[in-house]
């Protein structure tokens, strides 16, 4: 079966008969789009994206599946489409030769590649082949699918390519030239500005006798370039001219050297190719910034090699180690275009199209920056795509900042490399934790991939602890600075002033990210430092505002915190100030505001246990108990308050704090609940914290004589208390208006359950509870509100109703881990 997207969407059979394609525009649309990377699974995100563009309808990976589904029962035999959690994935016989598409892009870079190894003849068979697929535009009937735009149009600069190619090895081999200007003329017509391609056109003329035709197409192009451009013909036009002029034999057509081949395909990306093509078309300077090993050479090559025109590739990895000179980099210019001394640049590029992909600048960056400005200037027709860790920072650049990889996509990438060292490898259920680990760095990912010669992915999950020394080994033949984990971000680290490397080791305190707030108070930094960071590409601001490290980044740079750095105790410090100050607040109106604070902060949270003195850790207990109640986060906590407990030795001061600390770890019997026991009944003044007689008693039961607080929530939650021993309807309705007048969801909520039980019509009181405890996101009072309006649902004759709702709470239990 042979799938044709050069032209109309068509299928046909092994013995060329037409078979009918599917109908209907948007699954020809789905088929076209899998088509284009058939075999290859296919993110559900990306598929919507390319058939519903920025307005999918309202479920649409529910609509997308039943396009799916209608595409599978208009399949011919043999041909299949399966799902996965990764994506959907088309199967075809071979695809590398079954669908026209990418055999074309096979025979076009085979081609291009045998001429480029001045092998003309195999060059101009293969591109006759690539070219010969073409049956019209290509996705001629689905260009109304929001991704068939980019994809066309990155087919036919492909194919304007694979006809430059074609031209060229047919002159080098004698082929008739008659016959090639004929051929020619449709894409002349198509761009009559590109200047390679009319330089062929000339040969071809020259070659068939046709002097006077051929010096008038360079007059033709001249005139158009002044006219349009304001520039001047190339200095390769200007050669092909010259040698018109004296009438000897067309010179060999120069395209120049071709853009380093990638050994591997390319994963994920879509969108970012397609914007930086959006870019590099719109603007002529664009910098890919991002740290080390997220992909920026890979992406700007991928990018390169499907424009149309001339592209030169510029490496300045090599250029003076730490940092080069300006004449350094103007001489890597220079050999990069073919050009002899770096005076001659602006000669060279004067009135010539062309883009320059600069890659590796972050060491050289103002020194780049200053030639860049120089020559955008002076030269019209330059356009440059750069990548580094660090913009250049000149007037129009326009930055496409690069980070981890989509999760889908860091599962993809790991998996095709695994298979390449483990034949066979199809996923483990593991990976996506491998991949999240890694941070999504494409460069991680991949050596954690390679290491699966000798390790299991399991191995490698349990390891990202020691990271530098997991991901140890890479490709031998990589620059020295992408050859392990640890040498990229050396390479970073080197770049950066002393200011800056003690403020990247302080910030390896942070979990999750911090504030600017947090940052200036534990780490004592101004904005300039910090700013530098984002800059250089150590720190990444996020939507939120909220400063975050890759945490690869941050485990080098806490390698470089000295022991007994002040910003260790100032962690601490912070987070137990801003734990305390929630406490209160987590009790009145503003409940919300600051449950979603400590949520941003949990990491931090957590991490500030493990600092400061044990005593310090007990009032951060205690602070954050209401905390971890309502959001349920107890059992996630136990582990490192259980650590704490084991630290510390109680003291009657601190008899309320240790209490609260044996309740988080979870305990129920035991020497540690006896001494807390021992503290509490001991306690003559009332308590501190106006939940601990709540949890003692819901945890490990009642306990008496406690005094409770004298505020306003205190005395509504005695209410509650009271209600449920005494069975009182007026105290429940007490307890509710307290809760009420506070503006406090839980206690509101709870207080509701409670009326309920005495209402003769529950379930407008349960409904508002259950409103409340969704709010807060209590996942348990939620199952249990559920279960228990069920109940009542039942009770009334209203199974259907009982049903929803038992279903809704087992759904609710299993998405947050609860049992069911």
């Amino acid at each position: 079966m042979i799938f044709r997207l050069l032209g109309p969407l068509a299928v046909t059979g092994a013995d060329g008969a037409p078979v009918p394609a599917p109908g209907g525009p948007k699954v020809r649309a789905l088929l076209a789009r899998l088509l284009l990377d058939a075999g290859r699974t296919v993110p559900v995100e990306r598929l919507v994206d390319g058939l519903y563009g920025d307005e999918p309808p309202a479920g649409a990976p529910g609509a997308l599946q039943a396009q799916v589904s209608r595409l599978r029962r208009a399949l011919p035999p043999g041909v299949t489409v399966a799902f996965s959690p990764a994506g959907y994935r088309l199967t075809v016989g071979d695809p590398a030769t079954d669908v026209d598409v990418l055999r074309f892009e096979a025979l076009a870079r085979d081609g291009a590649r045998a001429g480029a190894a001045g092998d003309p003849g195999r060059a101009a068979g293969l591109l006759r082949e690539a070219l010969g697929l073409w049956r019209g535009p290509a996705l001629a009937d689905v260009r109304d699918a929001p991704f068939a735009a980019g994809q066309a149009a990155r087919l036919d600069a492909l194919r304007l390519d694979a006809v430059e190619e074609w031209a060229a090895a047919e002159l080098a081999v004698g082929g008739d030239p008659t016959a090639l200007v004929r051929e020619l003329e449709e894409s002349v017509r198509e761009q009559p500005l590109r200047e390679r391609l009319r330089g062929l056109q000339m040969r071809a003329l020259a070659a068939a006798g046709r002097q006077a035709e051929a010096l008038a197409v360079y007059e033709e192009v001249r005139a158009a370039l002044a006219e349009e451009l304001g520039a001047d013909p190339s200095p390769e036009l200007s050669a092909v001219h010259l040698e018109v002029l004296r009438g000897g034999p067309a010179v060999p057509d120069r395209a120049g050297p071709p853009l380093p081949a990638p050994l591997t395909d390319f994963v994920g990306r879509e969108r970012e190719r397609e914007r930086l093509a959006s870019l590099v078309a719109a603007t002529r300077l664009v910098t890919l910034v991002g740290p080390g090993g997220a992909g920026k050479t890979r992406l700007a090559l991928e990018v390169g090699a499907g424009l149309p025109g001339e592209v030169r590739f510029v490496d300045l990895g090599a250029v003076g180690g730490t940092g080069g000179s300006s004449t350094e980099v103007a001489e890597a210019f220079a050999a990069a275009l073919g050009v002899r001394g770096a005076a001659r640049l602006e000669t060279a590029l004067a009135g010539r199209p062309v883009l320059l992909i600069v890659d590796n600048c972050e060491h050289v960056v103002a020194e780049t920056a200053l030639l860049a400005r120089r020559l955008l200037a002076a030269c019209p027709g330059l356009r440059m795509l750069t990548t580094s860790r660090e913009a250049l920072g000149i007037t129009g650049e326009s930055l496409l900042p690069l980070g981890a990889l989509a999760p889908d996509a860091a599962e993809e990438l790991f998996v095709r490399r695994a298979a390449a060292v483990r034949p066979g490898f199809t996923g483990h259920a593991r990976v996506a934790e491998l991949c999240a680990g890694l941070d999504g760095l494409p460069l991680a990912v991949e050596l954690a991939a390679a290491r699966l010669r000798t390790l299991s992915v399991e191995e490698l999950a349990d390891g990202l602890g020691e990271r530098f020394e997991l991901l140890s080994r890479g490709d031998r033949t990589a620059p020295e600075r992408h050859r392990t984990l640890r040498a990229v971000v050396e390479w970073s680290w080197s770049l950066l002033e002393p200011d800056e490397r003690e403020l990247a080791a302080r910030l390896s305190v942070f979990r999750g990210g911090a504030t600017a707030e947090a940052v200036a108070r534990v780490c004592g930094a101004g904005a300039g430092p910090l700013a530098s960071l984002v800059e250089k590409s150590l720190v990444e601001v996020r939507d939120d505002g909220r400063y975050r490290m890759l945490e690869t980044i941050r485990a080098y740079a806490a390698e470089r915190l000295p022991d007994g750095d002040p910003a260790i105790a100032a962690h601490h410090a912070y987070y137990r100030e801003l734990a305390e100050a929630a406490d209160p607040e987590l009790r009145g109106p503003a409940q919300l505001e600051w449950l979603a604070r400590l949520d941003a902060e949990d990491a931090n949270l957590r991490a500030a246990l493990r600092r400061g003195t044990p005593e310090d850790g007990l009032r951060l207990v205690a602070a954050l108990s209401p905390y971890w109640w309502l959001r349920g986060l107890r059992g996630r906590v136990a582990a490192p308050v259980a650590e704490l407990l084991d630290r510390v030795e109680p003291t009657e001061e601190l008899g309320e704090e240790y209490a609260l600390c044996v309740l988080a770890a979870g305990l129920r019997e035991g020497e540690h609940v006896d001494r807390a026991r021992e503290f509490l009944v001991a306690r003559t003044a009332p308590l501190g914290q106006p939940y601990t007689a709540f949890l003692w008693s819901t945890s490990i039961g009642p306990l008496e004589g406690l005094r409770m607080g004298d505020d306003p929530w205190s005395r509504a939650l005695g209410q509650v208390g009271h209600a449920h021993l005494t069975s009182s309807e007026a105290l429940f309705s007490q307890a509710l208006a307290g809760f009420r007048a506070l503006g406090e969801r839980w206690g509101t909520a709870t207080a509701l359950e409670g009326l309920a039980a005495h209402s003769a019509d529950p379930l407008p009181l349960l409904a508002e509870a259950l409103d409340l405890f969704e709010s807060l996101g209590v996942a348990e009072d939620v199952v249990d509100l559920l279960h228990r309006r069920a109940a009542v649902h039942e009770a009334a004759g209203d199974v259907a109703a009982a049903a929803a709702d038992r279903a809704r709470a087992t759904d609710t239990a299993r998405r947050a881990g609860l049992p069911t």
